[in-house]
């Protein structure tokens, strides 16, 4: 459960480097302009985890203007009066134009209009995530839609009714932090599920929000909510990500690789996923018998998806034998290859014997 701070206390949470460029900003904005981190940041400092991405909203000064004071180095969007800052660790915040958002299509991306830094909350995602700490000599929390309430009771639920209908990439994006931070969905969200299904086809965010999925810690239990919330759909046969889920050190691209493995188009699904070529190359080595070393993504798929795989024999096991380095060896590798796909070896003994016995005939 979140602890009732104060501004102060929430401030506190934050890595001190962060404490101080973001009081530093609030000052160089002057007193007439309202500046606050928002969003997840604030959420997780409530949570008690220390918050690394962090967006920064301003109402009443210029954001070019307030990211030139800053001193770090940045790259602006005129488009949405955005600016991005990197950081001197590496990390790069946005400064965000307070605004609001309109849907003239539903799907598409929405017509941002400057608005205050309330109506800047109000559009977003969910509850939790409509949170502001406005910075300034007294810190204060904003919390326009019971989104700390909704943390005390472990709760995900969506801002209004039609929000999945206008974004339905929100349904990925929900289960993605319901999995993350262990939220409950509401009513109110089960309801939206069938409209963001509905949407979904001409929400190329949605797609976009599905890659990001695997980039989680543990995609499988983020594709596990979609699941039990009704849109299992999205995804094909979970199996792997969860056999995935429960080994150390699974990268990205071994998880994409192994969604692909139950799809019943892995082509398609690659494209509409924009995984690019890495994860089906690294699902096609892993479904051959080409020797891996130990702990590599390709062993882990190997593992999953062929219990009854075991090691190959390697040239060092050939030239073990008494077979000349060279021509040679890979002569004698090819042949049992070739057993492999014949089904006529199984194990490691069985290529043991089997090199035996082709040493001992192969002509001199």
């Amino acid at each position: 459960m979140s602890e009732r701070l104060s501004g102060k206390d929430i401030l506190a949470r934050l890595r001190p480097g962060d404490q101080a460029w973001l009081t530093e900003l609030a000052g160089l904005a002057g007193p007439a302009a309202q500046v606050a981190l928002v969003g997840g940041a604030v959420r997780d400092a409530l949570l008690g985890v220390t918050p690394l991405d962090l967006d920064v909203v301003v109402d009443g000064v210029q954001v070019e203007e307030l990211a030139h004071a800053s001193g770090w180095p940045f790259v602006y969007h005129p488009a949405f009066q955005n600016a991005t800052l990197h950081l001197p660790d590496g990390r790069f915040a946005d400064l965000v134009r307070a605004r609001r958002e309109s849907y003239p299509v539903p799907g598409q991306n929405p017509v941002p209009e400057p608005g205050t830094l309330a109506d800047d909350l109000r559009r977003r995602d969910f509850t939790v995530n409509a949170l502001a700490l406005r910075l300034g000599p007294e810190p204060e929390l904003l919390d326009v839609a019971g989104g700390q309430r909704d943390l005390d009771r472990r709760l995900l639920r969506p801002l209004h009714r039609h929000s999945f209908h206008e974004d339905a990439s929100r349904l990925v994006r929900g289960a993605r932090i319901a999995a993350r931070l262990d939220l409950q969905a509401t009513p109110e969200l089960l309801e939206q599920v069938q409209d963001a299904l509905h949407m979904a086809p001409q929400t190329s965010r949605l797609w976009a929000e599905l890659k990001l999925l695997l980039q989680e810690a543990r995609p499988y239990l983020a594709a596990l909510k979609l699941r039990e919330w009704g849109a299992g759909e999205l995804l094909p046969d979970l199996r792997v990500l969860a056999a995935l889920d429960e080994l150390p050190d699974v990268n990205p691209q071994t998880y994409a690789a192994g969604l692909l493995a139950t799809a019943p188009d892995a082509a398609a699904l690659a494209q509409r996923l924009s995984l690019g070529d890495k994860p089906a190359a690294l699902l096609s080595r892993a479904l051959s018998d080409t020797f891996s070393p130990p702990g590599t993504p390709e062993r882990q798929l190997r593992a999953i998806l062929n219990p009854h795989s075991y090691v190959p024999l390697t040239g060092k096991d050939v030239l073990a034998l008494g077979v000349p380095a060279g021509r040679q060896v890979g002569e004698a590798l090819t042949h049992l290859a070739e057993l492999r796909r014949a089904g006529r070896v199984n194990s490691q003994l069985d290529e043991q014997l089997a090199l035996r016995d082709y040493v001992k005939n192969a002509p001199d």
